[in-house]
């Protein structure tokens, strides 16, 4: 509880300033030290003492009756204290307190006292019963008085409370509680340690991690009063001395990192956010280089840290669990190296790997032909750390050792999990050395929200979810094309291998390419399999980019696109490689539009090859015949609707799906001259959005009214066809999606859109300068180079293409620019990747004829100064 001094207990003002002022240049000289020199526990050590003095004086300055006790618990407790970390206090009481005693009062004012002093004060006041009440109920709360220190007050009551937590404690209630605990603390991060803004403190591999074994060694009493961990670990043979520095090397490398962010912040922040990312690799020394960022540089280095980190949390857990089973080890013998520990794979000898290498991704393959199996044991984790420098040259040259990792990919089962477990134990970035560079990298595109090596290990994952005939519902044409798949195995090489090349300098899609024909290669696989990974390596980007910035109601682009992929074997390999790439890169950006581009695309060009030759006018023929079937059934003869698809011209039927043409013929029909724009609006029937028709007398702002009023709606154009017919009218489509999430009656909603639009068209008005709103943080601190590239798509058109940082407002603004360069709009494809926006125009001066060259040059400089 918060409350003001009261006269009799202020110590008088002037003692208040004098503890404010005390308290304001220690902290100044702890900063300006710690900047000066980065000596961790040094900081952590004057800013307790800082802090224990400030405390104490008051509490004697307050008279504060000696029968209870001050102490200070939690981070403060164990002597590693943050510069904005919590103040942890623990005001224990006697058990014969009265409620309504003046102690009460007196706590009271010490509390109000501490936050008027600016300190960020986390206390609990409570008798010793209460204490071991509240610890029976709570891991939390007995976590948190393990690590305690008196301040000042009442000693034996503090002795008496320290006894009476050791009696309490159940070290196998309490180890099973803190695994439980750890795991969901890693589930909120997708147990993943690389995002690309980690916490130090609670992300898988962060500060919490080595909490975690501080406290279950405690638990298990195998600490001393040292305050070293480590040492104490070391000195119990549970790791070597070497590890012991290991550790406390990578752990020191977090706690500078958390120190200077609380620092440069100004306030506990332990997210190593975009925000302070330059900032941190420059006080810390990286410097930029031709190909990476100092920034890139230093959450490299991060990663590597909590890897390791993970890798001893790991093993650590497993060397104490042992010190906690009674019961005798459950030993199984699996072959003449290996055997099973309580369901552990362990070696049977600790110079297994030394004397035998390949062994090493052979324990891989044991754990996945051995489904009994848990994982793997601290031994053998620990003899696999010691060997896995001799995973050289010639380790991968071994015919052996090249047949297992093949086998290892060849698996029906748990193949993502081993896969991750060879990375988490840095086996398959020793084995894959350009793997190995990528590890750690950190992806500045604004939509991958992981490092490189982590996306590649979610698409693996992803296609693996293709196979389990549990998750079918998930992605039925996924399921179906991956269980019809001969050989899964060649797909998860080309996930492997699809962006190993990025940060390298050039198109990642090549480079990539030649590492993984080499790699197919050296590995036996028959020419023609090798082939496939390395196209599908260079292609992984072809078929979400057709999908998304082509119109895929062009006959054209299904017969070009058909022409690239050759056969069916590559288009579904290549399908399925894509929907597990794009959803691998966030959870944020794949959805039901991008899943039904692609689908489209799939099945238009399956059709394609499967047809004898196959052109273009068979798309069209057998769309007007299927429009024509379509309007049959709602009574409307043949007769009524040719003069509206004679002046909607031959092109028509090459822009829009049957579907398409069908439901417009149906609502145009009577209006075919009509003076007023005509506005429709229906649920994609594809179930991805609404979509929108207008109808009305061409006018050049047309499109730049329309972005503007689904701007201020807050809903985002995804797709946008732009037709003129032969009697001059504008006939566009829009794909519109709500990006907020908000629940709507879509009924009124459609009747909104229809109304509102409509009037908009209608009017007479100057047109609306476009939005503007907050551009996101992350595209501030991390902006996207705008890229504007103008290519030559026909005799008569040209592609235009933006790259940008996404903003509210962006589409509107390209609009008015199309509309002042008095450039004609035919079709828009706009993709939303997380925060960056990649744009496709298919545009042309008036009147179809071709821009000219100044005209080309004009609206790059304004596209580029305005975006």
């Amino acid at each position: 509880m918060m409350t003001h001094v009261t006269p009799r207990s202020k110590a008088n003002a002037h003692q208040v300033n004098m503890w404010r002022k005390e308290l304001k240049a220690g902290l100044s000289s702890l900063k300006k030290s710690f900047l000066a020199k980065a000596d961790c526990k040094s900081l952590f050590k004057r800013h307790c003492a800082l802090m224990d003095q400030v405390l104490t004086n008051i509490w004697g300055e307050l008279k504060i009756d000696a029968g209870c006790c001050l102490i200070a618990v939690g981070g403060y407790g164990r002597g590693e204290l943050y510069p904005h970390s919590d103040i942890d206090l623990l005001i224990l009481l006697p058990d014969s307190q009265q409620e309504d005693s003046p102690l009460n009062q007196k706590i009271e004012v010490l509390i109000g006292l501490l936050w008027n002093l600016g300190l960020h004060v986390g206390h609990s006041v409570r008798t010793l019963a209460e204490c071991m009440e509240e610890t029976a109920k709570d891991i939390t709360v007995q976590t948190n008085l393990l690590e305690s220190r008196l301040l000042t007050g009442d000693l034996p009551l503090y002795q008496h409370y320290r006894l009476a937590l050791q009696h309490t404690m159940d070290a196998k209630v309490f180890f099973a509680a803190k695994i439980k605990e750890q795991g969901q603390r890693h589930a909120k991060f997708n147990d993943s340690a690389h995002n690309l803004e980690p916490n130090i403190k609670e992300s898988p591999g962060g500060l919490r991690d080595l909490h975690t074994i501080l406290w279950l060694t405690q638990g298990l009493n195998l600490h001393s009063d040292s305050g070293n961990i480590w040492a104490d670990l070391t000195r119990q043979h549970i790791i070597t001395l070497q590890e012991a520095r290991l550790i406390r090397q990578h752990e020191r490398k977090l706690q500078q990192l958390r120190i200077h962010l609380h620092i440069i912040s100004g306030r506990r922040e332990d997210r190593l956010l975009f925000d302070f990312q330059n900032q941190l690799a420059s006080i810390l020394g990286y410097r930029n280089t031709p190909r990476r960022s100092a920034s890139e540089q230093l959450m490299q280095d991060y990663y590597r840290s909590v890897k390791f980190i993970c890798l001893f949390n790991d093993i650590l857990l497993k060397l104490l669990q042992t010190r906690l089973t009674t019961e005798p080890v459950q030993i199984r013998s699996i072959n003449a190296d290996f055997e099973s520990r309580n369901h552990l794979l362990e070696v049977k000898s600790h110079l297994l790997f030394q004397q035998r290498p390949s062994a090493i991704l052979e324990a891989f393959l044991l754990l996945q032909q051995h489904t009994e199996l848990e994982g793997m044991g601290a031994m053998l984790l620990r003899s696999m750390q010691w060997a896995k420098s001799l995973i050289n040259r010639d380790f991968r040259q071994d015919p052996q050792n090249k047949k297992c990792f093949l086998q290892i990919l060849s698996q029906p089962q748990h193949i993502h999990h081993v896969m991750r477990a060879m990375n988490r134990y840095d086996i398959l970035g020793r084995y894959i050395p350009a793997f190995g560079k990528i590890i750690g990298q950190m992806q500045h595109d604004l939509f991958h929200v992981y490092t490189v090596d982590e996306h590649i290990l979610h698409v693996l994952a992803n296609l693996r979810r293709f196979s389990k005939p549990e998750l079918k519902h998930e992605f039925p044409l996924c399921s179906r094309l991956f269980s019809a798949f001969d050989s899964p195995h060649l797909l998860y090489l080309a996930a492997l291998f699809h962006d190993i090349a990025k940060g390298r300098g050039g198109d990642h899609s090549t480079l990539g390419t030649l590492d993984a024909l080499r790699f197919c290669l050296h590995h036996g696989l028959a020419k023609e399999d090798a082939a496939l990974v390395a196209w599908l390596v260079e292609s992984h980007l072809k078929m979400s980019s057709t999908a998304q910035k082509s119109d895929l109601s062009d006959p054209s682009v299904i017969e070009t696109f058909a022409n690239y992929v050759q056969n069916e074997r590559r288009l579904n390999a290549l399908y399925l490689l894509t929907v597990a790439d794009i959803r691998g890169t966030s959870p944020a950006v794949w959805n039901a539009w991008k899943a039904r581009l692609l689908e489209s695309l799939y099945d238009a060009t399956l059709h394609a090859i499967q047809t004898p030759d196959f052109h273009a006018k068979c798309i069209i023929a057998a769309r007007i015949q299927e429009a024509s079937e379509k309007l049959d059934r709602f009574g409307l003869s043949p007769h009524s609707y040719q003069q509206l698809w004679q002046q909607f011209g031959d092109h028509y039927f090459s822009r829009y799906e049957s579907d398409e043409i069908a439901w417009q013929s149906r609502l145009l029909t009577p209006h075919l001259n009509t003076a007023k724009p005509i506005v429709r609006a229906r649920l994609s029937p594809h179930g991805d959005g609404i979509q929108v028709m207008i109808y009305s007398k061409d006018q050049n702002d047309l499109f730049a009214r329309i972005c503007n009023f689904f701007d201020r709606m807050g809903y985002s154009i995804v797709e946008a066809k732009i037709y003129t017919t032969q009697h001059h009218y504008a006939l566009d489509s829009f794909l519109i999606l709500d990006q907020s999430g908000k629940s709507v009656s879509y009924n009124g909603l459609l009747k909104f859109i229809e109304s509102e639009l409509s009037k908009k068209l209608g009017a007479d008005s100057p047109l609306e300068n476009p939005l503007q709103g907050r551009m996101n943080r992350q595209v501030k601190l991390m902006p996207i180079p705008t890229q504007v590239q103008l290519s030559e798509e026909s005799d008569y058109h040209h592609k235009l293409d933006i790259i940008a940082g996404d903003r509210p407002g962006l589409l509107a603004t390209l609009a008015q620019q199309l509309l002042k360069h008095d450039i004609a709009l035919h079709n828009a494809k706009i993709n939303t990747l997380g925060n960056r926006a990649e744009d496709s125009f298919l545009i042309s001066a008036r009147n179809n004829q071709k821009l000219q060259t100044s005209c080309i040059q004009s609206l790059y400089e304004a596209l580029i100064a305005e975006i």
